[in-house]
């Protein structure tokens, strides 16, 4: 295993599609859920153990080397609007691309023979760590991290917020990710003994609702 792996895999420079997308970020911002640095952290703190844990899972079960298919079916199941199945499966696209390139093998041919029209983001993330070479608690890393800097970065932009705030609002989220991270190894552990059920099907709502609202915006920054 390289651990350099994960350092490229959890950069914001992968090609992987995430700069396009707010994580739900710009529709807080519009509402006033998001005005500065503490409320930025608030959102993340909430984002990470709901939708980051979820994906983090997922991702974790897949470098563990759990049936895509099912994780993919799994992950269909915890994403309850449209708007973000799709938008899931567009990003899921753009890592196969990015990954096949980076780390080719025959788990990620196959998936993507399987899922032409793209599998859901994290379980391709977990199959590309897989292929990387790093393990189930690597992904879940790179996971939970994607699931507060993209808000992060996305809140730079649309408050004009101090890069060094939005910096700082990761760092003080360090002991979150290291629990969310954590969470999610172990419930991809147990899939092998009890099945997809074993991950955690944590719901944000609210995200939910203003990702579906969003997505019908004729003018907007980010694609989600």
């Amino acid at each position: 295993m390289s651990r350099a792996a994960l350092l490229i895999l959890a950069d914001g420079r992968f090609p992987a599609g995430g700069h396009a997308h707010s994580g739900g970020a710009e529709p807080a911002v519009t509402a006033g859920r998001i005005k500065d640095a503490a409320s930025l952290a608030s959102f993340c703190r909430g984002r990470l153990h709901t939708a980051g844990l979820v994906a983090a899972a997922l991702s974790a079960a897949a470098a563990a080397g759990a049936d895509p298919l099912a994780l993919d079916d799994a992950a269909d199941a915890r994403t309850p609007v449209p708007a973000l199945r799709t938008t899931a499966r567009k990003l899921g696209r753009q890592m196969m691309r990015a990954a096949r390139a980076t780390w080719p093998s025959a788990e990620l041919d196959a998936l993507a023979a399987a899922r032409p029209r793209g599998a859901h983001q994290p379980v391709v993330l977990g199959l590309a760590a897989r292929s990387a070479g790093l393990d189930p608690l690597d992904a879940a890393y790179a996971v939970a991290y994607e699931n507060v800097s993209g808000p992060a970065t996305a809140a730079v932009r649309l408050l004009s917020l101090d890069p060094f705030d939005a910096t700082a609002v990761l760092a003080d989220l360090a002991a979150d990710l290291d629990q969310v991270a954590g969470r999610a190894a172990e419930a991809a552990r147990r899939v092998s003994a009890e099945g997809v059920d074993a991950l955690p099907a944590a719901s944000a709502p609210l995200l939910d609702i203003t990702a579906q609202q969003h997505a019908a915006w004729p003018v907007r920054l980010f694609a989600s």
